[in-house]
């Protein structure tokens, strides 16, 4: 905690003298010290003038709760973070929360995954220090079979949030892929804890390719995803990033929970790249072509295929033709 408050107290352009720093945090002058020089381990690089006192002069890309929270927003979620610099899915680590009571908002996040799990039973690698992989923990009164609804709920505060850090357009490719330039640049993936008639938590996990050069990419994924740093030809802020997110994602579940899914499904429309355009859906049961629709009032997308029969699908692989 006396870590956020340095870092929120020296987030001002001026300096910020020893002697505020040393009554903010209740802490002798010599305590002040140790404090600063423990920000310089983790990558802050601190300025120290005698007589003005203290300023950051450049932050470290990282992405530890500290690094976070000064940035933070919310009164929820991201307020309970679990930080790894590597791990095997944080999917497996939020269930595991969950299971043990976990608040709503808690947080798992991660600098690499070794083993993430992506949809329809792919992996979903993410690179040490380029990336980020989390997974959400939310416990909302809902029927189980309107969980679905998350993951587009998800993916619009996903858009919003990067178009707010970057300044980058983003385009939804239903049900859960963030789009740019035809690249996919975020995939989004929701399980469910639930009983029949009871949802005990949704877990929304969500892998970012962001600070990737060009050559952190397979050759086969060259043509078909791409990063942040890529589209907006420098580095992006990470931590900042999250925050941003992590604000979207409270404010439109707020909303979500006060008006149901109408008011996502507005914003989602404006977004997505599908709609209106022929596409391929394989699906578990087959496959189907024909022209999306659009989406009903649960989220499900609807597919017109060439006899004009309409097909409700619930989850498939979509390749826009």
């Amino acid at each position: 905690m006396k870590k956020e408050t340095l870092l929120k107290l020296l987030q001002s352009t001026d300096y910020v003298s020893g002697e505020k720093i040393s009554k903010e945090l209740g802490c002798s002058r010599t305590a002040v010290w140790k404090h600063i020089e423990e920000l310089r381990k983790t990558g802050y690089e601190v300025e120290a003038i005698p007589r003005k006192g203290y300023r950051i002069i450049t932050y470290p890309n990282t992405i530890q709760p500290h690094d976070i929270k000064v940035h933070l927003q919310t009164s929820c979620i991201g307020q309970q973070l679990t930080y790894f610099e590597s791990v095997p899915s944080t999917q497996d680590v939020a269930h595991r929360l969950a299971q043990e009571e976990a608040e709503e908002g808690h947080v798992v996040i991660a600098d690499e995954q070794t083993r993430g799990k992506g949809r329809m039973g792919r992996e979903w690698h993410s690179p040490l220090g380029t990336s980020v992989s989390m997974s959400i923990i939310l416990r909302p009164k809902i029927p189980p079979q309107k969980a679905p609804q998350l993951t587009l709920l998800a993916a619009v505060s996903v858009v919003r949030a990067i178009k707010k850090t970057t300044g980058l357009d983003c385009e939804i490719k239903w049900p859960n892929d963030i789009l740019i330039n035809g690249k996919k640049v975020v995939g989004i993936l929701t399980e469910m804890q639930s009983e029949p008639d009871y949802v005990h938590s949704v877990i929304i996990g969500i892998g970012m390719n962001i600070n990737h050069t060009v050559e952190h990419f397979p050759v086969e994924l060259k043509d078909k995803a791409t990063s942040l740093m890529v589209e907006a030809g420098e580095e992006v802020n990470r931590a900042l990033l999250l925050s941003h997110l992590f604000y979207e994602l409270e404010q439109f579940y707020h909303d979500y929970l006060q008006q149901g899914f109408s008011v996502i499904k507005s914003v989602w429309e404006c977004y997505a790249v599908s709609l209106g355009k022929r596409i391929t859906a394989r699906t578990l049961h087959g496959t189907l072509i024909g022209v999306a629709k659009g989406i009903t009032d649960e989220g499900v997308l609807l597919l017109e295929d060439d006899f004009g029969e309409i097909h409700s699908i619930y989850s498939a692989d979509i390749e826009i033709k």
